[in-house]
């Protein structure tokens, strides 16, 4: 795939920070935070508005030129005596993740004092891939791109990786290296939070359950990385879910890495939304006055948990920046080459870009690429499931690897954003559920996760 060069207009001037060499290990960035707090009642949410107001959210120095990169003149909440701040139009807002040790900071007295390259707690350095989220009250739904940190595109005027966006300008750069990416999108707030934060508010949310697909072991002295999970379903608490995240030694490498990182966030989502999460508000609390920097007001915040919990899991829609893996015989380093087409139809589709219009049409199904995944470990469902697909029309249907977790219902991933094609299977199936993530088959358009449903449904039959 060739490269575009994207090159910004009007760019505003940005303080050059000294290179620095890092390591982002995946995270699950401040969707922690959103979720975690998002099963806050009103009591809750009043609690947080007062908890915070004593201490700014924001705790980097943005010069003017840097604000103005951000939609700050158009409110997005209001709020009177008598209720909780409400969200009142679309937001989009960018989240970083951050890992820093002290040999990023340059303090090598503490490297040789404590024989390794410890975490510490700061917003400088490369970012971890980047996650666009747009809270969209209109449409009654949230959407959340993964960006991968391998991104090639441009980052002050120079071909590079974008999560260097965040070390050499902070989050303005990086909030415009995104929007040019994103064919202009407007980015209305920012959200950093330290690597240590993430661990942290796991903690404090009293852990996750997920279900680990495979063992995972890996082992670096230099950073006190040590990783040694067992496949199955389990409860981790922050340590385990920070090696759940930072795993990438598989066949997908980073891009598996945010495919775990979008089951983590489902899964946070899924299980935060209960009542006993104000019990847990006080170290959510400390968390992010610690650990998370942003340029919501507190008014804004409240204003977008509240929004998140109300939506239904359904709603919560999460893409992956469409591109392809580079070539070592074009490249000498491993990139994600981004496909713009197709950004620019989820952008204008998920982010509201308006000055870009569509000229695609929902596939014709024999065009589209469909994969099975099964946890039925039935071979005559999955046969017969290849065989009323083909039957009407859909010809490129294959098979990839068994989904590890058994599914009750079955899920109709549409890994690349084409709802309208996963709810027509849907439809024709009579079963399942639509997700739209990308944690099915990367080479696939819809993959299907089969479950029990499919065998209640076609039992007799099979």
């Amino acid at each position: 795939m060739s490269f575009v060069n994207r090159v910004p207009k009007n760019r505003p001037p940005f303080n050059v920070r000294p290179q620095k060499k890092a390591r982002i290990p995946k995270w699950v960035g401040v969707s922690v935070l959103l979720a975690g707090v998002a099963s806050l009642s009103a009591m809750g949410g009043a609690f947080l508005a007062v908890s915070l107001g004593t201490k700014p959210l924001q705790q980097s120095d943005l010069s003017a030129a840097e604000a103005a990169v951000f939609n700050q003149d158009d409110p997005i909440a209001s709020a009177n005596s008598l209720q909780l701040p409400r969200l009142t139009r679309p937001v989009n807002l960018l989240m970083l993740g951050l890992k820093v040790t002290s040999s990023d900071i340059q303090d090598y007295d503490a490297v040789e004092r404590e024989g390794y390259h410890s975490l510490v707690n700061s917003f400088e350095g490369l970012s971890d891939t980047m996650l666009m989220m747009r809270f969209d009250p209109r449409n009654e739904r949230i959407a959340v791109m993964s960006i991968p940190r391998d991104t090639r595109t441009n980052v002050d005027g120079q071909i590079t990786k974008i999560n260097e966006a965040n070390r050499d300008g902070g989050p303005a750069l990086s909030a415009q290296s995104v929007s040019e990416l994103m064919g202009g999108i407007g980015i209305d707030r920012y959200i950093r939070i330290n690597v240590q934060g993430v661990e942290k508010l796991i903690d404090a949310l009293g852990g996750v359950v997920v279900d680990v697909p495979k063992d995972m072991k890996y082992q670096d002295d230099s950073q006190h990385l040590y990783i040694n999970l067992k496949a199955g379903r389990q409860r981790l608490d922050g340590d385990k879910a920070m090696q759940f995240l930072r795993f990438r030694y598989d066949d997908n490498g980073d891009i598996g890495r945010v495919q775990r990182q979008q089951m983590l966030m489902r899964a946070l989502v899924e299980q935060a939304l209960n009542p006993t999460t104000i019990a847990r508000l006080p170290k959510i609390l400390k968390v992010i006055q610690t650990h998370v920097d942003t340029n919501l007001s507190v008014e804004e915040l409240v204003a977008l948990v509240g929004y998140a919990a109300q939506s239904n899991r359904s709603n919560v829609q999460m893409l992956m920046l469409p591109g392809e893996f580079s070539s070592y015989e074009d490249y000498d380093l491993s990139y994600w080459l981004p496909d713009y087409s197709k950004i620019d139809q989820l952008a204008e589709q998920y982010f509201g870009l308006s000055n870009f219009r569509s000229i695609s049409k929902q596939p014709d199904p024999s065009s589209l690429r469909v994969a099975i995944q099964d946890s039925t470990y039935d071979d005559m469902a999955v046969q017969s499931l290849i065989d009323d697909l083909y039957d009407t029309g859909y010809f490129n249907v294959f098979i990839d690897k068994s989904w590890p977790e058994p599914l009750r219902e079955t899920r109709i991933v549409a890994q690349r954003g084409d709802s309208d094609s996963a709810e027509s299977i849907q439809r024709f199936l009579g079963v399942g559920e639509v997700r739209v993530e990308s944690t099915g088959s990367l080479e696939s358009d819809i993959t299907i996760q089969l479950g029990q449903d499919w065998l209640d449904e076609h039992g007799e039959a099979l």
